[in-house]
């Protein structure tokens, strides 16, 4: 027992560092994914048939892209993006090209989230405040938005728990994080300290997370 308590504690530095670095590329992607996501998610609900702003075009361009880029396995997908990850970054591996294709693969899965949350929303609510005169994008900005707010959230939980997920393979593209220190160290070393140690901090964050977002999607859904 004392020799796991110290080599433990021989290991601290790594992992604190190591779960720094995971927590900065999912919050990233989360931040540049989130914000796409939401966008684009939301042009495909009011664009759909009956929609506030109805431009089947648009929805039908938007579900073809989102269907065909959201279903690609992050491992393919980040393989795949490296020659438009050069392109755009200047290189094709570390942890700003992690983050880059992370986003991106973020924004597609996330758009899709925002999108069956948001046809929720009651149409009555909708038709209400358009018979009050509110024009579309008032009606996005303090209707739907609003009125879909407590399931967005459990949304964008479960899209925190899969950008934690998919930063597990950062290392294939030479990026850093707790997926990575898991493989390098521990499962080529043959190490089951330093692998369990990362899998229980991955837990624990995701535990975590879990927790706030169910607690502040029930904050909101009470209101």
């Amino acid at each position: 027992m004392s020799d796991l308590i110290e080599q433990l504690g021989d290991l601290a530095p790594k992992l604190l560092e190591q779960t720094g670095i995971t927590l900065w590329i999912v919050v990233a992607a989360l931040l540049f994914g989130g914000i796409a996501g939401l966008v684009i998610g939301t042009t495909i609900t009011v664009t759909r048939r009956g929609g506030i702003m109805e431009q089947r075009v648009v929805s039908a361009v938007l579900n073809a892209l989102v269907n065909t880029i959201r279903p690609i396995p992050f491992i393919i997908f980040l393989v795949a993006m490296q020659p438009f990850t050069r392109l755009v970054i200047g290189k094709g591996i570390g942890n700003e090209a992690i983050i880059f294709s992370l986003s991106i693969a973020a924004t597609f899965a996330i758009a899709r989230i925002v999108e069956q949350n948001l046809v929720t929303v009651d149409p009555g609510v909708i038709e209400a405040a358009r018979a009050a005169g509110a024009g579309p994008w008032r009606i996005i900005l303090t209707v739907i938005l609003p009125e879909g707010a407590g399931p967005l959230v459990l949304g964008y939980t479960f899209a925190i728990v899969a950008l934690i997920d998919m930063s597990a393979v950062a290392g294939l593209a030479g990026g850093q994080g707790l997926g990575y220190y898991a493989v390098s160290y521990g499962l080529r070393n043959f190490d089951a300290v330093v692998t369990w140690s990362a899998l229980v901090i991955i837990i624990v964050i995701t535990q975590v997370v879990q927790g706030l977002g169910n607690w502040l999607a029930r904050r909101i859904l009470r209101r």
